[in-house]
């Protein structure tokens, strides 16, 4: 395809993108209501778990306060609302300059990434009450604790997006070692050092900054990085008995000869 027919189609396939966004932007607006009470949930099961002598709330600071907070919120439910659409879109677009392989690999990336990055969501709204709990029981006696709305829905989503994304880590991993990047080998040796660096980035990354949801960010990863490690292991083995001849060896290894 010539320049301006790949820019027609880029123009094609960002208008419908838009076009998705806009309307599952209208249809949120209809569930407003269930989706404040979808946001609000944690902090009200954290807020029966404090300390009774602490008093906390979540106002609305100024007039456009909740015009903004309506706004920002079914923009958000209308990003991931309309997620496979644009996604695909976006798949569509760049799908014929890729190879064969490079496709296979590039749908498997697709299959499994989007239920890790709302697997990563949920766990994160498992833990967000308890790490409410625990910031707002810092309150002193005796202080009232006011939270604005739009400071803590923007909290919330900085929260589990962290959680969706570092979920999608060790994927890349996996992947890197699919492509013959890294080694099974090479990630069992950097074990210790990929531990402490996922705690490192979990205390990092967390938003509410409390040991709980840190240790649970991190425990998850490790697992999944245990697991990406037991794949590419099992991928350099398979990859290993298709070789044949001095292919068996890698470019930069001694052979026993």
């Amino acid at each position: 395809m010539a320049l301006g027919d790949h820019l027609r189609e880029f123009r094609a396939r960002l208008l419908r993108c838009v076009l998705a966004v806009v309307v599952a932007f209208g249809v949120s607006i209809f569930f407003y209501t269930e989706l404040l009470e979808l946001i609000v949930q944690p902090f009200e099961t954290a807020r029966e778990r404090i300390d009774p002598d602490v008093e906390t709330e979540l106002v609305v600071n100024n007039i456009t306060g909740g015009l903004m907070l309506q706004l920002k919120l079914c923009g958000v439910a209308a990003l991931i609302g309309s997620a496979p659409v644009w996604l695909y879109q976006l798949w569509a677009f760049i799908f014929p300059a890729l190879h064969h392989n490079e496709r296979r690999w590039g749908v498997l990336f697709a299959t499994i990434a989007g239920p890790l990055f709302f697997g990563g969501v949920a766990l994160g709204m498992l833990v967000l009450p308890k790490g409410i709990e625990v910031l707002i029981n810092f309150t002193p006696a005796g202080a009232q604790n006011l939270n604005d709305f739009s400071e803590y829905f923007s909290f919330v989503t900085r929260m589990l997006l962290v959680f969706g994304i570092a979920m999608e880590i060790p994927l890349f991993v996996v992947m890197l070692n699919l492509a013959g990047v890294l080694s099974g080998r090479a990630i069992g040796r950097a074990r210790p050092w990929i531990v402490l660096g996922t705690f490192l980035f979990s205390a990092i990354a967390t938003p509410s900054t409390d040991p709980f949801a840190m240790t649970a960010l991190a425990f998850a990863m490790i697992l999944l990085f245990v697991l990406s490690e037991v794949v590419a292991r099992i991928v350099d083995r398979l990859r290993a008995r298709r070789r044949r001849g001095t292919e068996q060896w890698a470019d930069d290894e001694v052979s026993p000869l």
